[in-house]
């Protein structure tokens, strides 16, 4: 089934330009009981929405019009619809929506529950669960669709359900009888226990079970798809590297699942029959498929597709779906022998410039780099991306922006620095305890090194650009090491912990104080320390900072405040701030800060 298409692209507009209009589309998701029509959501109209579309040749339907773009569904039991967060400006402060597939009418799913930030939700047979946190603290609340839901749990501190930042998997079980949470009563956000209820809603709430590993952090997988089974996939950390578990919370029992793998591995979800587990292995921005027996605890690699898997699936028929790609290789949604399901849209993405994977020797030891080499013979002028998260990696994808910056003439690096995932435990928690900002800048600049040392970058003509958290670590770049930068871009950043900390919403707030250790009237040392703001007069490079007018993650009142620090100072700074929040879904917005981006660059890179 081909996906929706975007505008046709113009063959005389610029390659970059072509390239960031591709359509992009996510992985599907299916009901069981109809596993025939499928949900995902696409930019074919100009922003993320959700579609539908029914197996095999049915034409995809627009489902939602959200005015900021709606960036996951959550599919009905029955596969009627799908439920979506909806937000009208970005602030991420609204509540759950559903949506009918074919009468496209979109209603409230709990029109009984204020508004605030969603902290998770699921459905199972008749039974809905709901998490949400408001000024006032965090509660959880259960019941059948269309009645009111009754609340289960409440806490001033963190609880959600699902995973902490991945909101839509696991929750209730396969008859919807039970609901598995995370919660903080034993400690923070980066450390959570989960607790399994029972959603009985003629009987008062009981806990069927806790499970908590002290100093380390679990997340939920997934319930067996079997009724009745209260067995329900889970992922530790005991053993240094992230690992598969199956916990019966009703009988106690857990059996942890050891690996010989080189790199953590997560669970995509149960084979229909309740034997076995899908596991995506990850390793350097690669990663593989096996099947875990779960009776004999042996793991069989069932795919390799010498690329990144985004996502992955097991059918209801025993089929595994998966979406992969490298930077050469156009994103679909496949069979692992090869048979598109979604695949390349009617205009497929431009084959990018390969990815070379680099391992250098980083303050902390082995670090891992992606290069991409533009045209012509080195030394090359380079950007230096820096990721967000900071619990992300950079993956062998096709990411267009950086194939665009290829495009006009740099090379691309992109390191993957402590505090990222894809390594073991203690690499990607080495940031915890308040030992942030510091490290990202010593693992990208020693990157860095490590390509001028072999003629790979030229030094004098380098920028380094980053979003979100690697904003952030951009920002501090720029003060620590001022003399390394020709330029410096900062999307949606951090740039002054405090203010930050007082104006983002609780659920940035929680983590701020998890990865801390503390508030920062506790510890006004170190945030000031780790603080951009507090480098503003090192900064000598010319800084353009985008940012989101709604953004609840990286306020804009301290973006202004450092920007005004840098224009006291007689400093180059340019400031662009786009009507929406953490990140845009708009493709046009994509193009202009693109553009804008490309300018910067051209005039001082």
């Amino acid at each position: 089934m081909t996906p929706p298409s975007s505008t046709p692209r113009n063959p005389s507009e610029p390659l970059w330009r072509r390239r960031m209009r591709t359509t992009f589309t996510a992985f599907p998701s299916w009901s069981p009981q109809r596993p025939g029509r499928l949900f995902f959501v696409s930019d074919r109209t100009g922003s993320t929405q959700g579609w539908t579309a029914d197996l095999p040749n049915g034409e995809p339907v627009q489902l939602t019009s959200q005015p900021v773009g709606v960036d996951s569904l959550v599919v009905l039991p029955d596969g009627s619809g799908v439920a979506w967060w909806t937000d009208d400006n970005g602030s991420e402060h609204g509540s759950w929506a559903v949506t009918d597939a074919v009468t496209k009418v979109t209603t409230a799913l709990a029109p009984d529950l204020a508004a605030g930030w969603s902290q998770g939700m699921a459905m199972a047979g008749s039974t809905i669960a709901i998490a949400l946190t408001d000024d006032y603290g965090y509660h959880i609340h259960v019941g059948r669709r269309g009645e009111k839901l009754r609340q289960v749990f409440r806490s001033q501190r963190p609880a959600g359900i699902g995973r902490v930042w991945e909101q839509t998997a696991g929750g209730l079980s396969a008859g919807g009888d039970l609901l598995c949470f995370w919660h903080c009563e034993h400690s923070d956000v980066l450390h959570v226990a989960l607790r399994v209820v029972a959603t009985d809603p003629d009987a008062q709430p009981s806990v069927v079970g806790e499970l908590f590993d002290d100093g380390l952090t679990l997340a939920v997988a997934d319930w067996s798809p079997l009724p009745g089974d209260s067995r329900i996939a889970v992922v530790h950390e005991r053993d240094g590297l992230e690992r598969p578990a199956l916990w019966n919370p009703a009988t106690g029992a857990r059996r942890d699942y050891p690996l010989d793998l080189p790199g953590p591995v997560w669970v995509a979800g149960w084979w229909p029959d309740g034997t076995a587990l899908l596991l995506v292995h990850s390793h350097f921005g690669r990663s593989q498929l096996y099947r875990l027996d779960l009776a004999t605890g042996h793991a069989t690699l069932v795919h390799d597709p010498k690329g990144w898997i985004s996502a992955a699936a097991v059918r209801p028929d025993g089929q595994i779906w998966l979406r992969e790609e490298t930077a050469v290789r156009t994103p679909a949604v496949r069979t692992i022998d090869g048979t598109s399901v979604l695949g390349a849209s009617d205009e497929p993405a431009l084959p990018g410039r390969p990815h070379e994977s680099w391992i250098f020797d980083g303050p902390a030891g082995p670090t891992h780099l992606l290069l991409t080499r533009p045209d012509g013979a080195p030394p090359y002028p380079a950007v230096l991306l820096v990721h967000g998260g900071p619990e992300w990696a950079y993956p062998d994808d096709l990411d267009v922006w950086e194939q665009a910056l290829a495009d006009h003439g740099y090379a691309v690096v992109k390191v993957n620095y402590r505090g990222s995932t894809g390594g073991t435990v203690a690499f990607r928690t080495a940031l915890h305890g308040g030992n942030i900002g510091f490290p990202e800048v010593e693992d990208v600049l020693a990157g860095l090194d490590h390509l001028v040392d072999a003629s790979v970058v030229n030094p004098e003509r380098v920028a380094v650009e980053g979003w979100s958290w690697g904003g952030y670590v951009a920002l501090l770049a720029a003060g620590l090491a001022p003399s390394r930068f020709a330029a410096v871009v900062a999307g949606i950043p951090v740039c002054d912990l405090v203010m930050a900390h007082a104006d983002c919403s609780p659920p940035q707030q929680a983590y701020d104080l998890a990865i801390m250790g503390g508030s920062p009237d506790e510890l006004a040392d170190v945030y000031a320390q780790r603080s951009p703001i507090n480098y503003v007069d090192q900064v000598s490079a010319p800084v353009l900072i985008i940012a989101g007018e709604h953004d609840s993650a990286c306020p804009v009142r301290q973006v202004l405040h450092y920007v005004e620090a840098l224009r006291s100072r007689s400093a180059d700074v340019e400031l662009d701030i786009y009507p929406a929040g953490h990140h845009t879904n708009s493709v046009d917005a994509k193009l202009r800060t693109a553009e804008l981006t490309l300018g910067f660059l051209a005039r001082h890179v």
